[in-house]
């Protein structure tokens, strides 16, 4: 199992140290799953040394020069990409703790009359897309101070974060996080499970028509479902079972038919890929409510992203801080309009006899306006279960008069063809005057409102070659 680099070890001592040192503290973290989870267990941390502080979660377009009003400003799943410490004063104290690509390096912090301690594992040789992400690099500082009851919440950062989405499995640093998690009692894994999402809150033949990776007669098509389901004599009629009541022969058999209808429609070099898109470990959070879909740890993360695209970041953060009767509550109900507003906006663009998706060569869009920003990334993610999974989909939304939300998703095969559209779609954005990136499948960009049509042909031709047709 990979282990902490001894350097980032002695940076992690530090961190505690100015912590421990520190009384007026503010916490700057991400809207995300990952940054409300990092949040959580920085504020965990401080409230339990009794240490007053605030926490705001932000996007990232607020940080370049900000203000810093307080003695210790801790950034968390941001903040190394950002210029934070532009307005740093004498003896004021910074830590960060992002798993982003880096602006700075290691010796950054020499030389300054403030203190600036950045914990980053790219600066370690360790890949932060898929070892650890933000709640994991918090959780190791909880860890620290002896606070290991919190690495569920390191392991639902990384759920969130997707950075099992290559191998089905988690690697590197993330793998200590989850043995803790499982070592304390707070965590079950199940390895290679049917990877669907809804384990025990959806009936299974609803659940398998959310399928999008690669569009199947099964996708957005319950009746299709079912017939199969019935078919394999693995659900009846007056019997619908979700995926967690299934005996494993049943899963096992379930599994070898959705292999075989995927190999029917995927091109031959992507056929080894098919066993990614559908296994993968399944996490259960022992300590939830059996009933609860806080149990399911892709259903929590699912709430906690529901929160920070709705601006309710602190219900969700008050929720893994332990409060399960009001901020429970209110999470229900932020996740119910947050799945009306999802369901609403899918209608609007996909569902119908038009359809609003325009075909480029390499590339299809929707023009999302109405959409609300914070959610057009998760809509252009549902979208894909619509269109052609061959090519990319992008999604436009207005963010004001002059601007532009951008949002791309892919299948995920086509990532395993090494296309990392984050890369591509931060240098198409800076050609136009705009900024972008994220990962390989899912990034986005905000550009000039008049600069659309400039993006998309720049961005079409940066894909020739590219593509499986």
């Amino acid at each position: 199992m990979m282990q902490i680099p001894p350097q980032m070890h002695e940076q992690y001592l530090q961190a505690k140290e100015i912590i421990e040192n520190s009384k007026d503290i503010k916490v700057y973290s991400h809207i995300d799953c990952d940054g409300i989870c990092s949040g959580a267990i920085l504020s965990t941390i401080l409230d339990r040394q009794n240490k007053e502080h605030e926490i705001e979660f932000v996007n990232l377009d607020v940080l370049d020069n900000i203000e810093l009003t307080h003695e210790l400003t801790i950034f968390s799943d941001l903040g190394s990409g950002q210029n934070i410490d532009g307005k740093a004063r004498k003896g004021q104290k910074i830590i960060v703790l992002d798993h982003h690509p880096p602006l700075r390096d290691l010796d950054y912090k020499n030389d300054k009359n403030y203190t600036h301690l950045e914990i980053n594992p790219m600066h370690h040789g360790i890949d932060g897309s898929y070892y650890v992400c933000g709640g994991g690099l918090c959780y190791f500082l909880a860890k620290e101070f002896g606070y290991t009851d919190l690495s569920w919440i390191g392991v639902l950062s990384a759920i969130g974060d997707m950075q099992n989405t290559k191998s089905g499995h988690f690697e590197g640093l993330n793998e200590i996080i989850q043995q803790d998690a499982i070592d304390g009692g707070y965590l079950e894994l199940t390895k290679d499970d049917l990877n669907i999402y809804g384990r025990n809150t959806r009936p299974l033949f609803i659940a398998l028509s959310y399928f999008s990776d690669v569009k199947l007669p099964i996708t957005n098509n319950t009746a299709e479902t079912m017939a199969i389901l019935e078919e394999l004599g693995i659900d009846e009629k007056h019997n619908r079972k979700t995926l967690n009541q299934l005996t494993q022969e049943e899963k096992n058999r379930l599994i070898q038919y959705l292999i075989s209808m995927l190999a029917k429609v995927v091109p031959g070099k992507y056929v080894r890929y098919i066993p990614q898109l559908i296994i993968g470990d399944a996490y259960t959070f022992l300590k939830e409510d059996p009933q609860s879909f806080l149990r399911d740890g892709s259903e929590f993360s699912t709430a906690m992203n529901a929160c920070g695209r709705n601006s309710e970041e602190k219900v969700a953060m008050e929720v893994l801080k332990g409060d399960r009767f009001v901020a429970l509550d209110e999470l229900e109900s932020v996740s119910l309009d947050h799945r009306r507003n999802l369901a609403q906006s899918i209608a609007q663009v996909a569902e119908g006899d038009e359809t609003n998706i325009i075909e480029m060569e390499n590339l299809q869009y929707f023009d999302g306006t109405g959409i609300k920003p914070e959610i057009v990334g998760t809509i252009t993610g549902m979208i894909l279960g619509y269109c052609d999974w061959k090519k990319p989909i992008i999604g436009f939304t207005q963010t004001d008069e002059k601007g532009l939300k951008v949002s791309l998703r892919c299948s995920r095969l086509l990532s395993y063809d090494g296309i990392h559209f984050g890369n591509i779609i931060r240098k198409v954005a800076a050609d136009v005057g705009g900024s972008g990136g994220g990962h390989a499948m899912a990034c986005g960009a905000y550009i000039p409102i008049d600069k659309k049509d400039e993006f998309l042909n720049k961005f079409n031709a940066s894909l020739d070659g590219m593509l499986t047709n």
